[in-house]
């Protein structure tokens, strides 16, 4: 429980609940204002605005539908993850405690989110019906990073979310923590911008322009893994190279494989 002195308390189980919630709007209008400089650009702003299959309020509408079911499921965990998790505020962490929780909650849910996402892909009526609401964002932008069908919310970001949470062991105020760094990078994958010095794309194999490529037509059979390595795509040969091009008009353009486009 946190106590901030100011005659009320506010638990970390609800921080833990809408932190990331606050966190992705924050970050993702930071990239808004960002999009406007076309240099950064993976796709002109034109495109995004005439490619793109949904109008951005029917995106807004979704993502906020999408992370009201999350938050009711993450109260629902904390609540029933309530013993373990106070007891578990009793002492503090170690630095490698907490280091072996992060990367085992990455693990939890990249592995959920890569086998998840490629069946939605692989069963024409999944894909139809539910995976597909994603990909009518052919030019992705920040705030459509959790824009799915309300199914799809649950089964990937909000089910993986839980699994990694109860499989990592960590507290829920480290919670807080790892699905506002999850939060952030997912947002960052979806941007559609390549900025100088952006830790992720230095950090991660898995970032914007790894990403971009799954949402073009040549790129819907590869690089599923989300959000954080590109360890099953590998494994299972779905890793699509790329190189990253300059247009003349100005930004970038993420180019698959020669060998890779020709499929």
């Amino acid at each position: 429980m946190l106590d901030h002195n100011m005659g009320f308390q506010v638990s970390d189980e609800l921080l833990g609940t809408f932190v990331p919630i606050f966190v992705y709007w924050v970050y993702s209008g930071l990239y808004v204002i960002l999009g406007f400089f076309e240099n950064y650009r993976l796709h002109t702003k034109k495109d995004e605005d005439e490619k793109n299959l949904v109008s951005k309020g029917t995106v807004v509408r979704g993502v906020l539908l999408q992370q009201s079911i999350q938050a009711v499921v993450a109260i629902l965990l904390f609540k029933v993850t309530g013993d373990d998790s106070l007891a578990a505020l009793g002492h503090h962490s170690s630095l490698m405690v907490l280091g072996r929780q992060f990367l085992t909650a990455m693990f939890v849910l990249d592995t959920w989110q890569y086998f998840m996402h490629r069946y939605m892909h692989l069963n024409k009526f999944l894909y139809k019906h539910i995976h597909s609401q994603h990909h009518r964002l052919v030019v992705p932008y920040a705030f459509g990073a959790l824009y799915n069908h309300p199914v799809e919310g649950l089964l990937l970001d909000t089910i993986g979310g839980a699994l990694s949470f109860l499989f990592s062991g960590m507290s829920p105020r480290t919670s807080i923590f790892f699905f506002s760094f999850a939060t952030i990078k997912t947002v960052d994958d979806h941007c559609g911008l390549w900025l100088p010095g952006n830790l992720f794309h230095v950090l991660f194999r898995n970032n914007t322009a790894y990403h971009d490529i799954h949402h073009q037509l040549y790129g819907t059979k590869y690089n599923f893994s989300q959000p954080f390595f590109v360890i099953w795509d590998r494994i299972l040969g779905t890793y699509m190279p790329y190189s990253l091009e300059r247009r003349e008009e100005g930004g970038f353009e993420a180019q698959p494989a020669k060998e890779y486009k020709a499929d």
